[in-house]
């Protein structure tokens, strides 16, 4: 039950304190730290799925760990870029809002004995936050290019919401179908 992807998967939640606690301190380059640790978490997150597919690693505990290991750290690495003031309250709040409903979503399902895998706009998603997140680290480091941070995270609210609308749809397809029936 216990092997190397989900290790991976418990390692990205251990540095999320870390990275919050390099985030919002006054730390010489702190930035950098932040970067370089959000990044490390976010390989973790890759790693850990390619491995667990490649060898076979799939446990119903890496199911479970690793969804929630990567809502911890984009949860708590957007909640202090709003505490250092380069992310707006309510875009955090929207894109928090947009990843507890598809995880409740896919609670729902998963007890219904359906699987609602990621699709192609969650895994676009994912990758738009982590540029954003890392933008925004940054974000005073930029420069002449600070513009690319507010840019990177409307692109990632808006693909965030786009992506949570089409998990319902396609669960809402399976309730049509009859292969799910409907929340009550």
């Amino acid at each position: 039950m216990f092997n190397l992807p989900n290790a991976l998967s418990v390692l990205r939640i251990v540095l999320v304190p870390v990275l919050v606690v390099v985030l919002l301190t006054e730390l010489p380059d702190k930035e950098w730290y932040g970067l370089a640790l959000f990044l490390l978490a976010s390989l973790t997150d890759f790693l850990d799925g390619f491995i667990a597919r490649r060898w076979q690693k799939i446990t119903r505990l890496g199911k479970l760990l690793d969804p929630a290991a990567d809502k911890i750290l984009t949860a708590a690495a957007f909640i202090s870029l709003v505490e250092l003031g380069v992310a707006p309250s309510w875009m955090v709040t929207v894109i928090i809002a947009r990843e507890l409903a598809v995880s409740a979503l896919r609670s729902f399902a998963a007890a219904e004995g359906i699987v609602i895998p990621a699709g192609w706009s969650g895994k676009v998603k994912t990758v738009v936050q982590i540029v954003a997140i890392s933008l925004l680290i940054i974000y005073n480091q930029l420069g002449e290019l600070t513009h690319l941070a507010p840019l990177s995270l409307w692109a990632a609210l808006v693909v965030s919401v786009y992506s949570g609308i089409e998990y319902f749809v396609r669960f809402g397809r399976l309730i049509v179908s009859g292969e799910v029936r409907p929340l009550s």
